[in-house]
């Protein structure tokens, strides 16, 4: 079997993209650690080093004691030290805390000092204040037409999005494809972008300090964009955006209003296409709503 230390750069760089992609979150050891043991050799050392001052505690002159003790907690100490080591990560090997108020402090300003959508994407791909962009290839950002009067808003990259640089990349991006064109539009005609620049690991949900860290980045584009109508796409942005607990089905098909800046956007949420893909029964759902968002497009 390869070893490691036997890989090329490039070779641990395509390793790690391929454990990333498959939702490897954790590296395990190649040999098992016994917690139990390491932590009964912790104890015999502490245990052991009380015994040993004991005896002077009590007035005991005699130095064999003593000795005693400071060789069991030689012995011992080595052992425990060992175990330790393969019980507890290193310091520099540990993943970096969730941000706290902190950095949604930096992303609001970074966000609000960048006067385009050229300049709001070099100041989101610096950012370095957000966990999800320690596991992420790629940062994902607004495409399409910069000036379109639609902007479509998706939750977060997918492994596609993360592998290409682009947002609805794939299967869930050759569908979308389809749902513009149901309704004369096409992915040149449209702004696409998602809440989430950074694809979390495993596809799992972003937690709320994650979230919260990217809020002014979505907002910000929004209000450069200056789009006449969005469309939200998914459970999780329809949630962000609406500030609702229902699901995708409860909260599709209506026009509400997405503030931003000051200035009110009508919106409508629908199924994302990878939950159409999951159930393609709802396609019929997806279809009505894209024909009551396309009622007013301008021209319609």
């Amino acid at each position: 079997m390869i070893q490691t230390r036997d890989m090329t750069t490039a070779e641990l760089a395509a390793l790690l993209a391929f454990h990333a992609e498959a939702g490897v979150e954790w590296l395990l050891e190649d040999e098992p650690v016994d917690r139990i043991a390491a932590f009964a050799a912790e104890k015999a050392a502490r245990q052991g080093g009380r015994s040993a001052t004991a005896p002077s505690a009590v007035g005991n002159t005699g130095s064999s004691a003593p000795a005693a003790g400071r060789s069991l907690a030689s012995r011992a100490a080595p052992a425990d030290q060992r175990q330790t080591a393969r019980a507890q990560p290193s310091q520099s090997s540990a993943l970096p805390a969730i941000p706290d108020e902190n950095a949604v402090a930096e992303a609001r300003f970074a966000a609000e000092s960048a006067r385009s959508l050229t300049e709001l994407k070099t100041a989101i791909e610096g950012f370095s204040s957000c966990n999800l962009k320690t596991s992420a290839r790629s940062t994902i950002t607004a495409a399409g037409a910069a000036g379109s009067a639609i902007m479509v808003i998706g939750s977060m990259p997918s492994a596609d999005d993360d592998r290409e640089g682009l947002p609805f990349s794939g299967r869930a991006g050759l569908l979308l494809d389809r749902m513009l064109a149901a309704i004369g539009q096409s992915r040149g005609s449209v702004l696409v972008t998602t809440i989430i620049p950074w694809r979390p690991p495993g596809d799992r949900m972003p937690s709320a300090p994650e979230t919260a860290i990217c809020r002014p980045f979505i907002e910000r584009q929004i209000a450069l964009a200056e789009p006449r109508q969005i469309l939200v796409l998914g459970n999780f942005a329809a949630r962000f955006f609406f500030g609702e607990t229902g699901t995708i089905h409860a909260l599709r098909g209506k026009w509400r209003e997405i503030g931003s800046g000051g200035a009110a956007l009508p919106a409508m949420a629908t199924l994302h296409p990878q939950e159409l893909l999951t159930a393609p029964a709802s396609k019929a759902l997806a279809w009505m709503d894209l024909m009551a968002f396309s009622e007013r497009l301008p021209g319609a």
